[in-house]
């Protein structure tokens, strides 16, 4: 029989489709990527890129070979960093310029080396360039909020190859993440407690939809799950933004990332995917507003939503704001715990 299951954070209903039933298997393979051409993003055409912001490199130039991770704006940005917002109304309407951030970390000079297949070390080092990045983007009171998300595969979004994630500083607050913020906010209103602590410890409970319970972190297969396998990763522990993650969860967190990735793609044959990190919207640009501003700290949790791309959204799901989902969030977790690495 199919379900309907409410998601409390999103406020959404997304439909589990039981009688479809599908496994692992029922799925399409992922098409391997081309090889051979050129790239812009591998060691040695540094200079075929913009620029680059900044770095981990072994004692090396800007911008020659020698580097670990490196970080350059985006060749062909969705917003600029230059210029104020000049906001206006036109009538009903409102506009302002398309002001914002737009970087790519480049996670390796090597070419084909997945972030799954990558030495824990490496990921530790990935995602302190994230961290590095989005603090020093929060300073910039334009911004309101920053978003850290990864394309991979072209089915994903992603239009090179070379592993990559990307960064999104924008002028306003995500509408996603407002809805997030409000039922954060209302719960700790009402309950004085954290919504997605709440969520977390009834699933740590449960086990039926955990994949991987660490010391700090937790990855699961969230109750309405929008999409098959899709994955909620987020410190087991109350914390509200990602750009004051310690060293030690941050080592922590590569563990359980490397995990979950590798589990993903020998579970599902190295399906594309997104993954992307919510967290705290810039607090020096939005004090001034209330609100959402008076308790975040307390009742917002930052995670990272995973999610394989192995379904299409169609029109039911345009029309409605629903999702179909085909496979069971449980059954999604026992593949992945079951997976064999």
């Amino acid at each position: 029989m199919p379900e309907l299951r409410h998601d409390p954070i999103q406020r959404r209903w997304v439909i589990i489709a039981t009688e479809r039933g599908r496994r692992p298997d029922d799925f399409p393979r992922n098409e391997p990527e081309p090889t051979g051409g050129f790239c812009p993003f591998c060691e040695g055409n540094e200079s075929k890129t913009p620029p680059e912001i900044t770095a981990i490199r072994n004692g090396t130039g800007a911008n020659q070979p020698g580097w670990e991770v490196r970080v350059v704006p985006n060749k062909f940005p969705a917003l600029r960093i230059e210029g104020g917002l000049n906001r206006r109304g036109i009538g009903a309407y409102d506009q302002m310029n398309g002001v914002g951030a737009h970087e790519v970390i480049i996670e390796t000079p090597k070419h084909s080396l997945q972030l799954a297949d990558a030495p824990l070390e490496h990921i530790q080092k990935v995602l302190r360039i994230y961290r590095e990045r989005l603090v020093d983007l929060l300073r910039d009171q334009r911004f309101k909020y920053v978003l850290i998300f990864k394309n991979h595969g072209a089915a994903a979004g992603a239009s090179l190859s070379h592993p990559h994630t990307q960064l999104i500083a924008t002028p306003v607050t995500p509408l996603t993440i407002s809805e997030e913020l409000n039922s954060a906010q209302d719960h700790y209103r009402e309950k004085e407690r954290c919504l997605f602590c709440d969520l977390i410890e009834q699933e740590l409970d449960s086990g039926q939809r955990i994949v991987i319970a660490g010391d700090q972190f937790v990855a699961l297969t969230p109750f309405a799950s929008r999409f098959p396998f899709e994955i909620f990763i987020a410190p087991r522990n109350h914390h509200h933004s990602f750009a004051e993650i310690t060293d030690s969860m941050l080592n922590s967190l590569a563990a359980v990332l490397k995990e979950v990735l590798l589990r993903v793609k020998k579970c599902l044959k190295d399906p594309p995917y997104n993954f992307l990190i919510h967290t705290i919207p810039n607090l020096q640009a939005g004090r001034s507003h209330g609100g959402h501003w008076e308790t975040i700290e307390q009742d917002y949790h930052w995670h990272i939503e995973f999610i394989p791309r192995l379904t299409q959204v169609a029109g039911f799901e345009w029309g409605t704001g629903f999702y179909i989902n085909p496979t069971a969030p449980e059954e999604a977790a026992k593949y992945l715990r079951e997976t064999e690495l």
